[in-house]
C-alpha cells in the first residue's frame, strides 16, 4: 500500500517539476544580434529568434519597434512565426531611408514567453541604411570584415556551413531553329528564350561541337554518312573543359583550371599570402571558321568555382564563387585575398581585382567572394569586365533584362546548439542589372524558405516570383511547409500562396506565364496549378495526387505539360512508422490543365524498375523535345525488378530512348539508341550516352568516344564513328 501511494505521489510531483523547470527557465534571444552597427539595404527585415514560444499579446509595437535618430518611430510591420518562436520585423512599405545617422531596433523586457517567462534583458540592434551597395575601401577594410566575421562564427559556436556547395513562347517550347549557314538543328533545352546556356554539346546545324575526355571535339555530322572529325582541341592537364557556347565563328570553351603559382611555392614559407595555386574558371575563346584549324582569340580567367554561365545576344555571363583561404588572416593580417583575375586582352598575367570593383553585400555573413565576369563576343578586343562581391549566391535565374542571384541564409541560424537541428535556413534574392559589361545590385529581398534549382525562379511581366520549401519533412513537430511569392520591380512583397502540402517538399516547378505549377512529394506527388494572373492575389486552383514525382516538368503547349521523375512504391511501416517509400522505374506523365481546377494525368509511361534512372531527372539540358517533330528524347540507364527478388534489379540497357507525344496517344516509343553490345551485363561509361541533338531529320546519340545517326523517319542507323 506505501508503495502504491509513493507511485501516486511520484506522479502528481514529475508535471510539477517539469513545469517548475519550465517556468524557472529564462527568456532569451537566440539568434545574432551584432553588438556593432550593421550595414543593411532598405527593405531589410529583420528576423529574431527566441528560446521559447512567445505570449503573441505581449509582442507589439510597444515591446518591438524600430526608431531612427530622432527617436521617430519607423512604420514597420510585425509578423509571428508559426511557431511562436521567431519575430519578423519587416521594412516600412517603401523601405528605410538613407540617412546620415543611423535607426535602432529595439525588444523590450516586457516580451514574455507563453509560461510568462520576461526577456532577460532589453535588447537592441544599431543599423545604417545603403541605398547602393556600399564598396570596398581598402585590402584592410576587406581583410578587417573577413576576420570579424571569423570571430563572430566562433562567439556563435557555428558549424562552417559552406563548401569549398518564365514566360513560355512556343519557339522555347520547340527548340528548333536554323543558324546561319547550316540547316534546321536542335538548341540547348533552356530555360528562358534567348538566354542561351553553356552545355557540352552545340550544334550550328553542320558540325556538332562537344566537351569530353578533356578536349573539345568539332565534328562535320552532315550529311550523317559522311561524318568526319575536323579537328580536336588538346589542353595541358591544368584546364578541363566542361561546357562550350557557340557564337557566329566563335566557340567559347569553359572549363576548371588549375594554375600552379611557381614563385609562390619557392616562397611559401616566408610569405603565406600568395597561395601555391589559383584553381578558377576559365574561357577560351577559338575562331572557328576554320574548323580544322581553329585559333584562339583570347582567354579570360576567374578564381573560384563556376555557379552558373549565360550568353545573351553575344554577351557572355560568368558567375564564379571563390572561397578564400581567411584563417592565414590570422598570421598575415595584410594578407591580399582579392580575386585573382586575367584577360588576355589585357595582359597574359593575373592580377587583383581592383577595389574600387569590390562591394559588400550588406548583412551577409558568408565568407566568399561572387565574382561575375562579362565579356563581348561582338567585341573582340575590348576588356572583360570583372564585378565583385563580398557574399554568397548559389542558384542564379537570369532573364532578357536582368540577373537573379538566390543564396541560403545561414546568419540567422540559432546559438544555441540545441536549436541548430530545428533550423531551417532562408533564402536572400539578389536583383542584378547590367550595365554595358559592369554588374549592379538594384535591390534585394528575404525569403522564407529555400529553393530547389533555377526552375523554382521565374520574372514575369516585371514581377519575380519565386517557389520555396521552409523546414524538414523527417520533423513531425515542424513539419516542412511550401510557398510561392510574387515580388515586385523594387523585389517587395506583393501576393503569396504559403503552407502548401505540410510535411512535404517541392520536387519541380514551372512557370508559363501566369500559369504556375508545383510538384511536392512524400509519399505522393501532388501536382499544384496556381492561377497569377493577379499578382497580389495568386490562387490554387487545382491539385492532383497521384503515384510517384516529378523532377522536371516541361510545357508541351499552353494548356499541356509533360511531367519526367519517377514511380513509387509505398509499403506500410512496422509496428506503427512511417510508411516506407520505394523508387522504382523512371515515370512520364502528360497531365491535362485545360481546366485549371480539374487538372488531370492524362498519359503515364513507366519505364524500367528499381535502379533506372537518367541524366534528365537532374540536368534539363538532357532533353531533345521538339513539338514539330514530334520528338521527346532522353539519356537512359534502365534496370529491370527481378521476380524472384523482392529488392532487386537487373540491369537490362544503356542508351537512349525517342517517345512521341500527342494528345491522342500519348507517348509513343519511336527508337531505341545504344553504344554497347547486346551481351553487354553491366553499364561502361566510355557507351554512356548522355547527350541527343538533330540537324533536318537525322537524330544523332553522343556518348565520350563514338557518335551515331539515325534516320528520324525509321530510326534507322546511319552511321557510327568512333572517337578515340
Amino acid at each position: 500500500m506505501k508503495r502504491r501511494w509513493l507511485v501516486m505521489i511520484l506522479l502528481l510531483l514529475i508535471p510539477a517539476a517539469i513545469s517548475a523547470v519550465i517556468m524557472g527557465t529564462q527568456l532569451k534571444v537566440v539568434s545574432q544580434i551584432d553588438t556593432v552597427d550593421a550595414k543593411v539595404l532598405s527593405n531589410k527585415t529583420w528576423k529574431i529568434y527566441f528560446s521559447q514560444k512567445l505570449d503573441h499579446h505581449t509582442v507589439n509595437a510597444q515591446t518591438v519597434y524600430v526608431v531612427n535618430d530622432e527617436g521617430e518611430k519607423q512604420n514597420v510591420t510585425l509578423d509571428l512565426s508559426d511557431d511562436q518562436k521567431a519575430i519578423f520585423i519587416r521594412p516600412p512599405e517603401t523601405g528605410y531611408e538613407a540617412r546620415a545617422g543611423s535607426y535602432k531596433l529595439l525588444l523590450s523586457d516586457d516580451i514574455q514567453s507563453v509560461h510568462g517567462r520576461s526577456l532577460t534583458a532589453q535588447r537592441e540592434q544599431s543599423f545604417s541604411v545603403e541605398l547602393t551597395l556600399p564598396k570596398a575601401e581598402s585590402v584592410a577594410q576587406i581583410n578587417d570584415h573577413f576576420l570579424s566575421l571569423l570571430s563572430s562564427n566562433r562567439r556563435s559556436n557555428k558549424f562552417e556551413l559552406f563548401s569549398s556547395s518564365e514566360s513560355v513562347e512556343e519557339s522555347s517550347m520547340d527548340n528548333s531553329g536554323a543558324a546561319e549557314g547550316g540547316g534546321q538543328h536542335s538548341e540547348t533545352n533552356i530555360q528562358v528564350e534567348g538566354v542561351d546556356e553553356a552545355d557540352a554539346v552545340k550544334t550550328d546545324g553542320q558540325y556538332i561541337y562537344r566537351a569530353a575526355n578533356g578536349e573539345v571535339q568539332i565534328v562535320s555530322a552532315y550529311p550523317a554518312n559522311k561524318m568526319e572529325v575536323m579537328s580536336v582541341l588538346k589542353f595541358n592537364q591544368e584546364f578541363s573543359p566542361e561546357s562550350l557556347f557557340l557564337h557566329e565563328q566563335q566557340l567559347v570553351v569553359i572549363g576548371h583550371s588549375y594554375t600552379e603559382n611557381r614563385k609562390s611555392v619557392e616562397g611559401y614559407v616566408q610569405d603565406t599570402s600568395f597561395p601555391a595555386y589559383y584553381q578558377g574558371v576559365k574561357a577560351i575563346v577559338f575562331d572557328i571558321e576554320n574548323k580544322k584549324d581553329p585559333k584562339v582569340i583570347r582567354e579570360i580567367e576567374v578564381e573560384g568555382y563556376l555557379t552558373a554561365a549565360r550568353m545573351k545576344e553575344g554577351k557572355v555571363f560568368m558567375l564564379a564563387n571563390q572561397y578564400p583561404d581567411i584563417w592565414i588572416l590570422e598570421e598575415n593580417p595584410e594578407a591580399d585575398l582579392r580575386p585573382m583575375f586575367k584577360d588576355t586582352v589585357k595582359s597574359d598575367s593575373f592580377e587583383r581585382v581592383d577595389v574600387k570593383n569590390i562591394s559588400y553585400i550588406p548583412a551577409s555573413k558568408d565568407q566568399n567572394f561572387t565574382n561575375i565576369a562579362v565579356f563581348d563576343l561582338n567585341q573582340k578586343n575590348k576588356e572583360a569586365v570583372l564585378s565583385t562581391f563580398i557574399g554568397s549566391g548559389d542558384n542564379i535565374y537570369m532573364s532578357k533584362d536582368y540577373l537573379y542571384m538566390a543564396s541560403n541564409d545561414f546568419s540567422l541560424m540559432p546559438l544555441r546548439q540545441n536549436s541548430i537541428d530545428d533550423f531551417s535556413p532562408d533564402t536572400t534574392i539578389y536583383k542584378f542589372k547590367f550595365e554595358d559589361l559592369k554588374t549592379v545590385m538594384m535591390a534585394s529581398a528575404e525569403i522564407n524558405g529555400t529553393i530547389l534549382n533555377q526552375f523554382s525562379m521565374d520574372e514575369h511581366e516585371g514581377y519575380f516570383r519565386i517557389a520555396t520549401t521552409k523546414g524538414s519533412t523527417f520533423n513531425d513537430d515542424r513539419p516542412s511547409a511550401n510557398n510561392l511569392y510574387i515580388l515586385d520591380e523594387n523585389l517587395h512583397e506583393v501576393g503569396n500562396v504559403e503552407d502548401l502540402a505540410r510535411g512535404e517538399r517541392i520536387y519541380s516547378a514551372r512557370f508559363m506565364g501566369d500559369k504556375i505549377y508545383i510538384v511536392t512529394f512524400k509519399e505522393t506527388d501532388p501536382l499544384f496549378v496556381i492561377d497569377s494572373s493577379d499578382p497580389q492575389s495568386p490562387k490554387v486552383l487545382g491539385e492532383l495526387k497521384i503515384p510517384g514525382f516529378s523532377n522536371y516538368l516541361h510545357p508541351y503547349d499552353e494548356n499541356h505539360l509533360i511531367g519526367f521523375g519517377y514511380d513509387t512504391r509505398v509499403e506500410a511501416g512496422k509496428n506503427g512508422s512511417e510508411p516506407l517509400v520505394f523508387t522504382e522505374g523512371i515515370k512520364m506523365s502528360l497531365f491535362d490543365v485545360t481546366d485549371m481546377k480539374n487538372p488531370k494525368e492524362k498519359f503515364t509511361e513507366i519505364i524500367g524498375g528499381r535502379g533506372t534512372y537518367s541524366p534528365l531527372n537532374d540536368d534539363h539540358k538532357a532533353l531533345l523535345f521538339n513539338k514539330k517533330k514530334d520528338i521527346f528524347a532522353f539519356p537512359i540507364t534502365v534496370y529491370e525488378n527481378r521476380k524472384d527478388k523482392q529488392y532487386d534489379s537487373k540491369y537490362t540497357f544503356q542508351g537512349a530512348y525517342v517517345y512521341g507525344v500527342d494528345l491522342e496517344n500519348g507517348f509513343t516509343i519511336k527508337g531505341k539508341m545504344t553504344h554497347q553490345d547486346n551481351d553487354a551485363i553491366y553499364e561502361e561509361w566510355e557507351d554512356t550516352i548522355d547527350r541527343l541533338v538533330y540537324i533536318n531529320n537525322t537524330i544523332y546519340a553522343l556518348s565520350p568516344e563514338a557518335i551515331s545517326a539515325y534516320d528520324m523517319d525509321t530510326y534507322r542507323k546511319i552511321n557510327v564513328m568512333d572517337i578515340n
